[in-house]
């Protein structure tokens, strides 16, 4: 996800480097049930098949293979097509496959497409995993767009879903280079970020992790460490220009690929040493993720809730598990409330509030779903989405006040006990007003 992290564009790959420890093994493994089995696309960008921490970037992938993880790797040709471009003082007519790709572009871009494979059939070679480069991709030339030939610049047709898919039942990894054969078998051009978001639609895939020279998405300047799908549709939509150029078309990707069924997109600074591992297997990661599906089915409340939202917690209330509150409060606060819904109804609900004049902190409360649909990671869900709308505003501290299900935010949401002196001076009285004497949790969003 993801999913959350805090190095800052102008820190170097070893000041962000944060190593998985030995001792850090058992919290990888409560990953491996949910992971195993399912299919992570990872596009690698030319940069970082060059770059010097490619070696451990091979063992990583291998770390995930062994791990029963399907891998399936895309590579760009970027860095190399302009070294060759320069080396021959060939022009090119375009670097990433996302314009004309003339006849001598085509030709530097399939001998860089060459020497990249290679490259990383070497490395995966040298850590003992089987791989093979396919034609499992067909394309078609993208024609003319506003009167002008784009040549050899090729889009997506066809994905031989069933093969790759046995190839990964083999425990062979595929690897897809940039290059796609036309009908008639010639080759054309396509864009490595298009092509990933492409195969992770056909196969179905968990997860794109674009591995970038960049610390992640970078807009306004600054590192988006979480944003949803709505958000960043909005900024390529209204501000395009405010996303970094070398992100830009990354961002484009992660809207089409979760619009197509892809629940999450990272992208990761893939010169940082244990960077990929570090940002599937810890909460906090350390790029950039544009998240949808996880959450889809989780809206803002509305006025027309308010009957629901009051019959779904009223048993919660009864056993003292909830703080109650009357249908017109609820109908007065309901901006704070947000819920879930399944079959058009409404089976969970959590709300976040923003304490006036305190920026930096927000509190979760009201969490509750339905006795049925317990033990099926809604209530965690709910939660953590409420963080992530939390941290969009700035919030860099969320509290939860709990009577009886504080061992629930503990365990399950990642939140710490404190003590009552953390509270704004506002939310202390009515702390101590309500008798309750809740435990005080507080989640850091770094």
């Amino acid at each position: 996800m993801s999913n959350g992290n805090g190095q800052t564009p102008a820190q170097t790959p070893s000041a962000q480097a944060t190593t998985i420890k030995p001792t850090d093994l058992r919290g990888i493994l409560q990953y491996v049930p949910r992971f195993q089995g399912q299919i992570f696309v990872i596009a690698i960008d030319g940069a970082i098949v060059a770059d010097d921490n490619f070696s451990n970037l091979a063992v990583d992938i291998a770390v995930l293979r062994s791990l029963g993880i399907k891998v399936v790797l895309v590579h760009g040709i970027g860095h190399q097509i302009v070294e060759l471009s320069v080396a021959r003082k060939i022009p090119i007519s375009n670097v990433h496959g996302t314009g004309v790709t003339d006849a001598a572009t085509l030709d530097l871009a399939v001998r860089a497409s060459s020497r990249v494979a290679h490259s990383l059939i070497e490395a995966l070679t040298q850590n003992s995993l089987k791989c093979v480069v396919t034609n499992a991709v067909r394309a078609l030339p993208t024609g003319i767009i506003k009167g002008i030939d784009q040549q050899f610049t090729g889009k997506v047709e066809r994905i031989d879903k069933d093969f790759i898919g046995e190839l990964m039942d083999r425990q062979v990894v595929p690897v897809f280079s940039p290059i796609a054969f036309g009908p008639d078998g010639r080759s054309l051009r396509v864009n490595s970020d298009l092509l990933a978001a492409e195969l992770a639609e056909a196969l179905q895939a968990t997860k794109i992790l674009y591995l970038t020279a960049e610390p992640g998405l970078v807009i306004d300047g600054k590192v988006r460490r979480e944003i949803s799908l709505e958000a960043l549709k909005k900024i390529l939509t209204e501000k395009p220009e405010t996303i970094a150029e070398a992100g830009r078309s990354k961002a484009e990707n992660a809207v089409r690929a979760i619009e197509t069924g892809t629940p999450r997109v990272h992208v990761i600074d893939g010169g940082i040493f244990d960077g990929l591992l570090n940002e599937i297997f810890s909460g906090e990661g350390v790029g950039s993720l544009v998240y949808g599906n996880d959450y889809q089915q989780i809206r803002k409340a509305l006025r027309r809730d308010v009957r629901f939202i009051y019959s779904l917690t009223r048993s919660a209330v009864k056993r003292e598990e909830l703080l109650h509150r009357s249908q017109p409060a609820i109908e007065k606060n309901i901006e704070q409330f947000y819920v879930y819904e399944l079959d058009e109804n409404i089976i969970a609900c959590v709300t976040l509030y923003f304490y006036p004049g305190k920026v930096a902190m927000a509190e979760v409360g009201s969490v509750y779903v339905l006795p049925f649909y317990h033990n099926r990671g809604i209530g965690k869900k709910m939660v953590d989405y409420a963080c992530l709308v939390a941290k969009e505003r700035g919030v860099t501290q969320v509290l939860a006040l709990s009577t009886q299900n504080f061992g629930f935010f503990i365990d399950k949401c990642g939140f710490t006990e404190s003590t009552k002196d953390i509270l704004p001076e506002a939310r202390l009285k009515t702390y101590e007003e309500s008798g309750r004497n809740p435990k005080v949790l507080v989640r850091q969003l770094t």
